[in-house]
């Protein structure tokens, strides 16, 4: 017989799992990325070729979507551009792509909602107002440079990506054994520290918002969504059950 292939190790990941969700008509493929890293990119590339989404859901903001999406129609495989998000935009054969995360009308009401409940001092409503805004402010730069990129063809990147010490051009066991390090690594920082009130205010609604946006984009199929590292196990102990204000 003849021997079977050796399994890519970029593929060997705890942070690809795949859910039914109650009500929905599909599950929800969670894949955990770090952001911008060569093996996550290829990870995210190779599970949605294979689950063949009727919805791709990405951590971005809607109003960032579209530049992500001129991003990917880039000839290059991947993307130079976009990272993870661009790289499962072109990989996908769906045209339903969702950007999940805040901000947008939803998100802000639950926020809102958040801070009321939880009673939050003055200084952590106006940091969470802040951060919210910061985000948005970025979200509309991507809004105008896709529509410039499709006004004149220029590429216009919004941000610098995120530097890691391999490349795409690395071998696979190099680009899977950095990727590693860098995820027990952040684990243990955000295990030692605790989060300022406004940054933990807005994760949590920020997950929240996006494991409800997943339940929702069920209702058209099984659905692909690709988030940091860091939002992983939230969402998906929402999209279980297993929180305890889901």
């Amino acid at each position: 017989m003849p021997d079977e292939p050796t399994p890519d190790p970029r593929m060997e990941s705890d942070y690809v799992e795949t859910y039914s969700v109650a009500d929905g008509d599909g599950s929800v493929t969670l894949v955990g990325v770090v952001h911008d890293h060569p093996s996550s990119v290829y990870r995210v590339r190779r599970v949605v070729e294979r689950e063949r989404p009727a919805v791709l859901a990405v951590e971005l903001p809607p109003l960032a979507v579209p530049l992500y999406e001129t991003y990917a129609s880039d000839q290059e495989t991947p993307p130079p551009f976009g990272g993870e998000m661009s790289a499962a935009i072109q990989a996908a054969e769906t045209d339903h792509v969702v950007g999940i995360d805040g901000p947008s009308t939803a998100f802000c009401r639950r926020l809102a909602r958040t801070l009321v409940a939880e009673r939050a001092s003055l200084e952590t409503a106006v940091r969470s107002v802040r951060g919210v805004a910061s985000v948005g402010k970025t979200a509309l730069a991507c809004r105008t440079a896709a529509a410039l990129t499709n006004r004149t063809g220029l590429r216009i990147a919004v941000g610098d990506p995120t530097s890691h010490e391999v490349t795409r051009t690395d071998p696979p066991r190099q680009q899977a054994d950095d990727e590693g390090r860098q995820i027990r690594t952040a684990t243990a920082v955000l295990d030692a520290l605790e989060s300022p009130p406004a940054s933990r205010v807005r994760s949590e609604t920020r997950e929240a918002h996006m494991a409800d946006r997943l339940r929702d984009l069920c209702a058209r199929g099984d659905v692909v969504a690709v988030v940091g590292l860091g939002h992983f196990e939230p969402i998906r102990d929402r999209l279980t059950d297993r929180h305890e204000t889901a």
